[in-house]
């Protein structure tokens, strides 16, 4: 299983931090990354539009794929497929939830173009990016779905999609790389964390 485990965490990682290499060997700073990408979605006002649509429905489509799961579990008697689907739900609501908002507050991180100073401890939301919630989330909805379903071909299709939240978040203006990246590591904490909590079926399940 950690063979499997490690499989599917390489294969959804791969393109987000592919992203994540590129500019950071492609750019001096971060603010340079902010500023490129400012005027070329301005330049680029269709492909901005492409990326919105990416970031702000991605993690409803996941939204979407428990719902369905959970009503057929529901439904079928699955008992299995309920307690996973909960512990889940339970994870991603202290890692994404509490876990980012309460690092977001304290850490106090200025938004791209928002200034390079930060404000711990503060409630205002330009000083609200590090980490990525978006990143965050995705990657603990994917980690357990991939794991789940094991299949190669999948996973890698999510990896893309993982890639392309993480990225449009940088495009957009609405966070840093390193943000975006320290989203990732939460997110991976949060797959381990589900799969680790209902390992004693999924294990059973692949033995």
């Amino acid at each position: 299983m950690r063979m499997t485990f490690l499989r599917h965490w390489a294969l959804l990682s791969a393109p987000l931090l592919a992203v994540l290499v590129v500019l950071r060997l492609g750019f001096s700073t971060e603010a340079a990354v902010a500023d490129f990408f400012l005027a070329h979605s301005q330049d680029h006002p269709d492909l901005a539009f492409v990326l919105k649509l990416i970031t702000d429905w991605s993690n409803p489509l996941f939204y979407a794929v428990f719902a369905l799961m959970l009503l057929r579990a529901w439904r079928s008697g699955d008992r299995e497929t309920r307690r996973f689907i909960v512990i889940l739900l339970a994870v991603q609501a202290v890692v994404a939830g509490l876990a980012v908002h309460f690092v977001k507050h304290t850490v106090g991180r200025p938004r791209p173009g928002q200034g390079v100073w930060f404000d711990p401890i503060t409630s205002r939301g330009t000083y609200h990016s590090l980490p990525s919630g978006h990143t965050t989330e995705i990657m603990g909805w994917s980690l357990p779905l991939a794991l789940r379903l094991d299949r190669t071909a999948l996973t890698a299709l999510m990896g893309c999609l993982v890639g392309l939240v993480g990225f449009s978040r940088i495009y957009l203006g609405w966070h840093h790389p390193t943000d975006v990246f320290f989203g990732w590591l939460l997110g991976s904490f949060s797959g381990l964390a589900t799969t680790v909590l209902t390992d004693s079926t999924l294990f059973r399940k692949k033995a």
